[in-house]
């Protein structure tokens, strides 16, 4: 689907900006060339976030309950399978990460550098509690992965309750649909506004919600009466309190469902061939852009402390090893890790097809 790799392309780019910009020096030593442009970058980069949970949101709809029925059988093992494809390149980064910071603390001393990780600190990274703990991270960005997989889980189980519940009462066929939208409305309006909250799955599920829906009622009758009912949601939630990563998730939300509508555009879209390239990669580079940018901050900062110039091309530099940064890693490692993954799991189903053959007469 090129148009949402190429929304995973611009919102990546977007955060990796927003990272230049907010930490290490060059920018700091850069900033009188283009203050404008730092300020911009540094306060509106970050609106890339939202782009992420709606498209993540439209994907898990499309791949794990297109007509909104969880089509997994066990979410246990389907949690399992979103942990590990996570968090196994996830930890290759962190090492990378911690390796980084240690070269990097030879040359500058700076806030942005990570402290010297500790054995509690590193397993509440494993296990994605890192921020619920009040661990210092080790990486910028890298809460997003926690909550991505805090989604995952309440939208899995919540699909699974209304699962469990339709077997119970045939005739409630919408209890996934009721359930998701109600967890959406609550996060939109009310938990979303709680920054206290901003550490857990409830704050941002909005965004996250309203990607799950706008792919599910682009196949339903009278999908744009749906489409206008789902904007004046986000529209009741502006005039409520304005916050402009709620009108970005609404934007991205509307321009999915619009483009839903018309498969072929879906899937045929015109986009650049490098922005589709950039959004498979996506991952991959925001794992390791931050760890990758700190030596380029360190190196530069060693060798031009008081350089404007020589900071902003530092700055443009540490932007393009980012992106070959990230194509090297998912070619080593998140490539190599997700095409493991398959072959395990399919070996897994097959292994369990057959193990139920006899019980099914075959």
């Amino acid at each position: 689907m090129p148009f949402v790799d190429a929304l995973k392309a611009i919102a990546c780019l977007s955060i990796v900006a927003h990272h230049l910009a907010a930490y290490g020096p060059m920018s700091q030593i850069a900033y009188p060339l283009f203050p404008g442009f730092v300020d911009g970058v540094y306060e509106y980069g970050r609106m890339a976030v939202p782009v992420f949970f709606v498209v993540a949101g439209f994907l898990f709809a499309g791949k794990h309950a297109p007509g909104g029925v969880l089509l997994v059988s066990h979410p246990v093992q389907a949690i399992k399978r979103r942990y590990l494809r996570l968090v196994v390149p996830y930890l290759a980064a962190l090492i990378l990460s911690i390796g980084c910071a240690a070269v990097a603390r030879m040359w500058m001393v700076h806030e942005s550098i990570p402290a010297a990780v500790g054995p509690f600190q590193l397993l509440a990274h494993a296990l994605l509690l890192q921020d619920l703990l009040d661990q210092e991270v080790l990486s910028a960005g890298i809460w997003y992965v926690a909550i991505d997989f805090q989604l995952f889980v309440s939208a899995v189980m919540l699909l699974w309750l209304s699962r469990q519940i339709q077997h119970r009462h045939p005739n409630l066929k919408a209890g996934g649909l009721i359930l998701i939208t109600g967890l959406t409305l609550a996060s939109l309006f009310v938990f979303n506004r709680d920054k206290s909250l901003d550490e857990t799955a409830f704050y941002f599920f909005g965004s996250f919600g309203l990607g799950i829906l706008i792919y599910w009622i682009s196949d339903m009758p009278r999908r744009n009466l749906w489409l206008v009912l789902l904007a004046l949601v986000v529209i009741g939630a502006l005039l409520v309190d304005f916050r402009f990563r709620i009108a970005v998730a609404g934007a991205v939300m509307l321009m999915l469902g619009l483009v839903k509508q018309h498969g072929s555009l879906l899937e045929n879209l015109r986009v650049p061939v490098f922005l589709t390239s950039l959004g498979r990669i996506s991952y991959s580079i925001f794992l390791v852009h931050f760890p990758l940018c700190l030596v380029v901050n360190a190196t530069f900062f060693h060798f031009f402390p008081v350089h404007p110039v020589a900071n902003a091309f530092g700055l443009i530099l540490a932007f393009g090893v980012s992106i070959l940064g990230g194509a090297l890693f998912f070619r080593w490692v998140e490539s190599n890790w997700n095409n493991r993954a398959r072959v395990w799991t399919r070996t897994k189903d097959a292994v369990a097809s057959v193990g139920r053959g006899p019980k099914l007469g075959i």
